[in-house]
């Protein structure tokens, strides 16, 4: 899918209607953020299914995955914010130093402005939306921009929020590496971004060069480890639950297990029989079973397979016009 891509133009143009919005002091009405965080609930329930769609279009995520890691998520988080906000928002009376006497002191928390939002393929309704919670709870205008590899998820997010909201106040945008790069440059007030190591260093690089505070939500390794101690049963069900859940598109799924040899052979056998127990005999067959995101991560995963083929001891299988790989196990030892 191709899109039209923002250029800086563009971009300065958004921050200066969002900056007037900002300015006009709207958003830092606590009834008002309750107010929009309503009508974010409710849109979310009126788009559900149009996002479960699009998800497994995109992703081959069930609606049941969909709703527990995805939509459900938000919707909490939103109920939870919406009932704590006003205690939240409070100013917080703090001491004085004394030669400041009869001085009082308070920290009162205040909005950014303008915050851009950029979002990642895996979970990309969860981990675009829920920042979008947190800053519009506190007072700020935003910018956000759907991961451009889940196309059909980002183009329904972006139709819902034009519906939902003012464009100068929350907007969503959609594009490629050019509009990504049109925007990091901008001259936002603040950059919250989810995605690889590798991006995330070109964000905080160009945040630098504005004096643009980030936060930067990178994957990592996640090894688990298994000795002789471990319900080898419940090691291997919840091994494979977080390794499967969305095919490992998960930056917290297990990578890799370290386990004693006096288990090794018992939980090979175990991690066998759960992830027929998760998706029966052929996992291509299971509505629970998603697919790799575009043939690029495809590939790669592919080849990791290829090059490791005489280790693999389960699975292995592969279907690229699907994007399906078999849950496998690799002996690394």
């Amino acid at each position: 899918m191709r899109f039209m891509e923002l250029s800086s133009i563009d971009v300065d143009k958004i921050l200066e209607d969002h900056y007037k919005f900002f300015e006009s002091k709207k958003s830092r009405n606590i009834d008002f953020r309750i107010n929009q965080l309503r009508s974010l609930k409710s849109a979310i329930k009126k788009y559900e299914y149009k996002i479960y769609e699009a998800l497994y279009k995109d992703l081959g995520k069930c609606e049941f995955e969909s709703y527990t890691t995805e939509v459900g998520f938000v919707l909490s988080s939103i109920s939870h914010t919406i009932k704590n906000l006003k205690k939240w928002a409070k100013k917080e009376k703090v001491k004085t130093p004394l030669y400041l006497f009869p001085a009082k002191s308070f920290v009162i928390s205040e909005p950014y402005g303008t915050v851009l939002i950029i979002g990642p393929y895996n979970y990309p309704f969860q981990l675009l939306i829920e920042p979008l919670v947190g800053a519009l709870a506190a007072g700020n205008c935003v910018v956000l921009k759907p991961s451009e590899n889940v196309p059909n998820l980002s183009r329904v997010i972006t139709e819902m929020i034009t519906e939902t909201f003012p464009k100068e106040y929350i907007r969503s945008v959609e594009g490629g590496i050019e509009t990504n790069t049109s925007l990091i440059n901008g001259t936002f007030d603040y950059i919250f971004f989810t995605g690889s190591a590798q991006v995330g260093k070109i964000i905080m690089e160009a945040a630098a060069r504005n004096l643009v505070p980030v936060t930067l939500e990178l994957g990592g390794k996640s090894p688990v480890i298994v000795d002789e101690s471990a319900d080898i049963r419940v090691a291997a069900k919840r091994i494979i639950w977080g390794k499967t859940i969305n095919v490992g598109q998960t930056c917290v799924a297990p990578d890799y297990v370290v386990v004693n040899n006096k288990v090794k052979d018992e939980l090979i056998k175990e991690l066998k029989l759960q992830i027929q127990s998760f998706y029966g005999k052929d996992a291509m067959e299971s509505k629970d079973y998603g697919r790799i995101v575009n043939d690029r991560h495809f590939i790669r995963l592919k080849n990791i397979l290829d090059k490791e083929a005489d280790k693999i001891i389960y699975g292995g299988k592969v279907n690229r016009e699907k994007r399906y790989i078999e849950p496998t196990l690799i002996d690394a030892s």
